[in-house]
Formats: structure tokens, C-alpha cells, sequence
């Protein structure tokens, strides 16, 4: 090779940027053009166009001063299919009860997923404002109401650039998260076929409005809940010899629960195990038959959460069994489903993180330490590649200060159209993501 070639090729390799851009592929040209300002501009002026946000903190608004819980969120639904309709956006109604799934696009592969949750809490709102909860005892205290607007809102700018797309995204309007059951259902309705890719976006007050938090890999603690039953014999407090106490086999499985995590689990690996309720007879004097406690535990690995539950089950029979009784041990149930970990795929935070730096600055994107909460998108994330990501919400001016289930949690609408646009720049970017290979 002679060397004019050589020098060519080398400045080449080591020259050409191998970073992120919002990119999109030109029929004139062989390869990709990159459109990165004007692509970013027009997202930005939809997102941000009065009439546009004027319409989500309208949608938000109506959402929210009509909370549904789990399951029954009808009304919200119909606002959902309402404003697809407004939209000319063809969707599915109901997907796993009250759901609504909506497709933009190409029809064809590859396809992107964006999801919002629909459901508020039992909570009585005590935030006073024009647009306060109508609803006694239900209130949108964990952003839910924003996430459809926002979602929303990407909708509306992608369905005015969809001569830009070439995926097909799906709109995943999701019930239930408060239960933990909503995207498990979803799932079983199919709603991630053909998906290659998937993004959620939670509010976030520990931040500032215009801040984008998230992190690759482990990210928010699986949550499991447990309910034990000692069995035992009861009988007079005063001729213990006589009983089998299951009120001190409850005791020290509830102390030697403890010693799991303490010493038994790698000291940088966090695990939570907590016992939160027991119960025991209604006498001073009479020893009962049977005891029952619970709690919860956490852990980020699934090797550790799945490893914790194992060790709980056997710490309680090991126990109940010193103390001559018997123990049953129940960890599902639909109050307190378990929930794995959710763990972000490296390559899909890395998207998330450039496409959201577009949006908001660089020097406005942070690492999100780890959260010892929970979210029910890891269903999806154990599906498929994807990021959870928490967009800032914290202003003081506005009273957005609360954090989540919180009866005076607020939200900065400022906020709306940065999570639209955010959204929506994911999806229109997904196609260079997933079929260049420098972004690999």
C-alpha cells in the first residue's frame, strides 16, 4: 500500500467522530448527513411552541383534577384516545384493562418504544390550587398526569416529523405502576413485539428542573414483600413447658433476618431487609397458636434480590423449627407484587444520555446515584434493551419542592416540554443508533 493511502486511512480512523449525533439519512446521499442543528432546532420549537405547551399543562391539568388508581383509569384513557384521535394517531384500546397503545412511523422495523404511566394514589391532595384534585382521597402525587402529557406532546411532534421517520415508535400509555402489575400485563398483551428498544421518564424533584438524571446498568432496587406464619401450640403464659411458643420463634427469625444482610452479603453490594409489621395473640397471659410478621426486602443485582428472597424463606423455617413449630413463608400477592431490579442496558443510557444532552445541555445531565425505590419498568427492561430516566422537577418558586406520594407534591410544568422533546428526539434518533455500527 503506498503511503499517501496509508496516511489517509490512519487520519481516518483515528479523526473521524465515533460520538452520538442527531443524525438521518438522506435518499441523495450514500451514508448519513449530519443535520444535527437543524434537527435538534425543529424539535425544540415544536416542543416548546406556546400552543404546544399551553395544550399539555391543559391535558396535565384535566388529568390531574381527575385521579384514577389502578386499573381504573377510564377517564384518563379516554383523554389519552381523545387527543390521538385530534392527532390522527391510530391506536389499541383497552391493552390490559385501560391502556392505550399508539403507533407513528414507518410501519415497519426498527421499532422504538416510549412509555408513560396513567394511575394516581389513594392520597388526599393538600396542595392548594386551581387545578386540585376533585377527586376525595386520590391525588397525581408521583407525576403520573405530567408523564401522559408529556408523552403526549412527543406524539404531537413526532406525528408533525413523521416524513423524518424512518422506525416505527410505539406509544405505550401503561395502568398500574403504583400496583406493580401494569407493565407485566402490557407485556402479556404484546405490546413490546418487534420492539428493539424502549425508554421510560420519571420527574424527579431531587432535581432541578432542566436536569436529566440516570445511570447505566444497575439502577433502582428490586422490591420484594414477605408474609410468615409461625404455627405453634399455645396455652397458659404460666406453664410455658407445655406450648410451643410461636410469638419466640417470630422474634428471633425477626433477629436473625437481620443477620442476612449484615454478615452474610458483600458490604458493597446494598441490600435492604426490613420487617415491618408482626401480630401475636390478644391476651397477656395466653401464649397464642400462631404468629404472623412481614416486611420487605431490596437489592440492585437480580442475583443478590433473587438470593435474598431464597434466604429469607430458609432463616424463618430454620428458626420456627428450634422452637418445635412450623413456618409457612408467602412472597407473592397482588397488594406487594415483586418487582426486579431495574437495570439500564449500557448502550441504550448512552442514546438516552446524548439525545438528552441535545436537549438540555451537557452541563445539565448527572449521574443518578443509586435508588432504593422501585419501578415496575424493569418488567420491560427484562424484555428488551432499554433506560429509565428522571427529568428534574425542583423549583422553588413554583412549589415544586415535595417529594413523590407526598400530599403537597408538585410539579413545575416547566418541565413538559423538555420531557416531549426528549421523547421524541429518542425516537427519531433510534434509527442511526441501530443501524450504524460506530454507535456499537
Amino acid at each position: 500500500m503506498d503511503h499517501p493511502r496509508l496516511i489517509l486511512l490512519l487520519f481516518l480512523f483515528l479523526f473521524l467522530p465515533t460520538s452520538f449525533s442527531f443524525t438521518c439519512q438522506t435518499p441523495s446521499s450514500n451514508g448519513f448527513s449530519n443535520q444535527s442543528s437543524s434537527l435538534k432546532q425543529q424539535i425544540l420549537e415544536l416542543a416548546n411552541s406556546a400552543s404546544t405547551v399551553k395544550w399539555m399543562k391543559g391535558i396535565r391539568r384535566e388529568i390531574h383534577e381527575y385521579p384514577e388508581l389502578a386499573y381504573e383509569e377510564f377517564r384518563t384513557s379516554g383523554i389519552i384516545r381523545r387527543e390521538l384521535e385530534k392527532l390522527g394517531v391510530d391506536y389499541k384500546w383497552p391493552v390490559a384493562g385501560t391502556g392505550v397503545v399508539a403507533k407513528i412511523g414507518s410501519g415497519g422495523p426498527p421499532f422504538v418504544a416510549l412509555r408513560a404511566d396513567m394511575d394516581a394514589l389513594p392520597i388526599q391532595e393538600l396542595v392548594d390550587w386551581d387545578h386540585k384534585s376533585k377527586v376525595d382521597g386520590k391525588m397525581h402525587a408521583c407525576a403520573h398526569d405530567a408523564h401522559v402529557a408529556m408523552l403526549l406532546g412527543a406524539a404531537k411532534i413526532l406525528q408533525e416529523m413523521k416524513d423524518m421517520l424512518q422506525t416505527t415508535v410505539v406509544l405505550i400509555f401503561q395502568p398500574a405502576e403504583e400496583r406493580g402489575t401494569g407493565a407485566k400485563d402490557m407485556i402479556q398483551e404484546q405490546v413490546l413485539e418487534d420492539v428493539g428498544a424502549i425508554i421510560g421518564l420519571h420527574l424527579a424533584p431531587e432535581y432541578a428542573t432542566g436536569v436529566v438524571a440516570s445511570r447505566p446498568g444497575e439502577f433502582l432496587a428490586g422490591c420484594g414483600s414477605f408474609k410468615a406464619k409461625i404455627n405453634g401450640k399455645g396455652g397458659l403464659a404460666g406453664v410455658p413447658q407445655h406450648c410451643f411458643d410461636p410469638v419466640l420463634a417470630a422474634s428471633t427469625s425477626v433477629i436473625s433476618l437481620q443477620n442476612i444482610v449484615s454478615r452474610e452479603a458483600d458490604p458493597l453490594d446494598s441490600q435492604v431487609l426490613s420487617v415491618a409489621m408482626i401480630h401475636a395473640g390478644s391476651s397477656h397471659d395466653i401464649i397464642p397458636d400462631s404468629a404472623t410478621f412481614g416486611g420487605t426486602y431490596r437489592a440492585f443485582s437480580k442475583k443478590s434480590f433473587y438470593a435474598l428472597r431464597k434466604r429469607i424463606e430458609e432463616v424463618i423455617k430454620g428458626q420456627a423449627e428450634v422452637y418445635r413449630c412450623s413456618a409457612e413463608v408467602e412472597f407473592f400477592g397482588n397488594e406487594h407484587p415483586t418487582i426486579p431490579p431495574t437495570t439500564n442496558d449500557a448502550r441504550i443510557y448512552q442514546l438516552a444520555h446524548q439525545v438528552s444532552s441535545k436537549i438540555v445541555g451537557e452541563e445539565n445531565i448527572e449521574l443518578a446515584p443509586l435508588f432504593t425505590g422501585s419501578e415496575d419498568f424493569a418488567f420491560y427492561l427484562e424484555k428488551v434493551p432499554g433506560s429509565f430516566v428522571l427529568v428534574g422537577t425542583r423549583n422553588e418558586k413554583s412549589g415544586s419542592t415535595h417529594p413523590a406520594h407526598s400530599p403537597y407534591f408538585f410539579v413545575d410544568e416547566d418541565v413538559l416540554p423538555i420531557g416531549a422533546a426528549i421523547h421524541a428526539a429518542f425516537a427519531l434518533s433510534y434509527h442511526s443508533y441501530s443501524t450504524n455500527s460506530y454507535f456499537l
